[in-house]
Formats: C-alpha cells, structure tokens, sequence
C-alpha cells in the first residue's frame, strides 16, 4: 500500500490529526519496504515511532488502526506497568510472547509486527527530582530490542525485532514549554507565501535535546527518530468522532437498536453536549463512550419489554427518549 492508501484507509476510523496520519503513513510503508528484505548495497535501518499528544487523541487507535489495515499482528504495552516491575526483562519477553500468540504462532508474521509502548514519557521522575532509577531502567531495558536482538521466549523459541516496529507514545506535559524556550527560528530566506509555514513547521518540531532535556535518555530518544504530534480535540472534532467513522459509536448503537427492530435517532444537539462534557473532563475521545452509554442505558433497558416500539428519538442530552410506535404515535 503507498502511503495515500494508508491515509486513506485511517480516514475511515480516525478523524483528524491529518499531520500525524501522514508521518505514520509514510514511516510504515518504508518500514515495510524495509522488511521486505530486497537486496541492495545499502543497508536499510529501522526507524521507531514517537508519538506526541494529550490523552484520548487517538494515539493507539491510530497504531489499533494501522495494524488492521497492514495485516499485522499487534500488541500494546504500558511504561509504567513496566517500570514498577522487578523483572523488566520477563515483562518485554511477555510483550513478544503476546506478539507470537498474537500472529497465530506464525513467527515470521510476528517479526513483522507492531508494538506500542504506551506513557513512555512516565519514565521520567517528577520535576525537579532527575530520573528516577526504575524509569531510566526501563529505557536502557528497551534499547536492545528496539534497535532489533534476538530474544529468546519460555518455550526455548527466538523472537528477533530486527524488523518489529517500535510505535511509543505519550502525553508528554511540560514539553511544550521546553520547545518554547529552544525553540527561535525567526528568519529564513524564503518566499513569503511559505516562509511562516516553515517557520511553523521548525517551531513545532520536537529535536532530540528536546527529549533529553524532558527525561528521556539520549540512546532510548536516539531509537525514536521519526516523531508525529497530535493535537488536542476540540468539540467540532469529538462530534464528528461519534458519527462519521466507519465503527462509529453512534452507528454501533444504531446497529444494537437496528437488530430490535427499532430505528434510533439522535439529534445533532445531543452530540454538542455529549462533546462539551467530554471537553470538561479532559480526557479527550476516551470519556465519549462512558457518557454515550449512561445516556442510552435506558432506551436498551427498555425496549425489549416494549416490541410496539419502532423509533426512538434522542433530542437532548438532559431529557427522557421518546418513544414511537409503528405509525409514528
């Protein structure tokens, strides 16, 4: 698949963060053409992922997403899970063993997976307190098979990552601050018409001292050289997430609703609300479902002691369903 192939096919289960689908999209497919194994007299090397955006943004749906669509297996990982275990070394054998079981048993399938590696910026210790031992450890832990080592599993089986893509994730609060402050690209000799998206472009970008002056260690940000931002949702965003992606969290309740015999209904005005909660709570897409199933309980609860119901319109957030039969009453 090209790269615009892949856009295209996240634009059906992710809205928005336009940016960072195209960096994914073009990292993957030379990833794959990497893996490919085709001869040549240079060496191709692996580039890992970092992924850069507030909770609820879509950064493991984004990787969810592209694992589906390239057929590959995949897993996820928390840092912080790993860095409050004593043996950090069996819990990274556990994520490649859940790769293996992942792919079928088929190893070559697995060798050309995906592992997230979600809240690696947790491993660093809080403001002013330098790097905490275990988070440190867990980013030297890391190294090895990110830039690609056999590892032997319990059952005497060899997993090597040499061509496992690496996608890690995070909040990463505080970082814009850092990149305010080393950040200057004031002028640059080019056409007006372009100069200040460049200028944009440098200002965003996230550079490896960056990272180091964040909490990461030089080797383990050194393995994450492509890096995509995604940016907060607003309402308008959130909205369009309940409705417009191909497993919508509308269309699966209308779906629910459709195998009842009942049509379901809601009225754009629901929507906005459900987003302005959403908005309060900050925690981005990940509290829309949690607010759209207290809101639909009871219409589930009651239709199937009601088969004379035949459409059930929701037309705000604060008030009861309504309830309609077969000629409308």
């Amino acid at each position: 698949m090209k790269p615009s192939d892949i856009v295209r096919r996240l634009d059906e289960h992710v809205i928005g963060q336009d940016e960072a689908k195209k960096i994914l999209a073009v990292a993957v497919y030379s990833h794959l053409r990497r893996a490919a194994g085709q001869a040549g007299a240079i060496e191709l090397t692996k580039s890992n992922i970092l992924l850069i955006g507030p909770t609820g943004t879509g950064k493991t749906l984004l990787c969810e997403t592209l694992s589906r669509i390239l057929d590959v297996p995949f897993v996820t990982a928390d840092a912080t899970t790993l860095a409050q275990t004593e043996y950090v070394g069996a819990e990274i054998e556990a994520i490649l063993q859940r790769l293996l079981d992942r792919a079928g048993g088929d190893l070559e399938k697995a060798q050309r997976g995906i592992v997230f590696i979600d809240e690696v910026d947790k491993l660093k210790a809080p403001a002013g307190q330098g790097r905490t031992v275990s988070g440190e450890r867990v980013q030297h832990a890391l190294l090895k098979i990110m830039e690609g080592a056999p590892v032997k599993l319990r059952g005497g089986q060899y997993v090597d990552t040499a061509q496992v893509l690496f996608i890690c994730g995070g909040a990463f609060v505080g970082l814009d601050d850092i990149l305010a402050r080393t950040h200057g690209f004031g002028f640059i000799s080019t056409s007006a018409g372009d100069s200040q998206k460049i200028l944009d472009r440098l200002n965003a970008r996230v550079k490896p001292t960056d990272l180091y002056e964040f909490g990461l260690i030089p080797e383990f940000a050194g393995r994450l050289p492509i890096v995509a931002r995604l940016r907060e949702l607003d309402r308008d965003m959130l909205v369009r997430i309940m409705v417009e992606p191909r497993h919508s969290i509308y269309g699966q309740f209308r779906e629910i609703l459709r195998r009842e015999g009942v049509e379901l209904v809601i009225e754009r005005p629901v929507f906005e609300q459900v987003a302005d909660l959403a908005v309060e709570y900050r925690a981005g897409a990940r509290s829309l479902r949690g607010i759209f199933e207290e809101m639909i309980t009871p219409v589930l609860y009651a239709v199937p002691d009601n088969p004379a119901v035949k459409r059930v319109v929701i037309s705000s957030l604060f008030e009861e369903a309504r309830y309609f039969g077969a000629a409308g009453g």
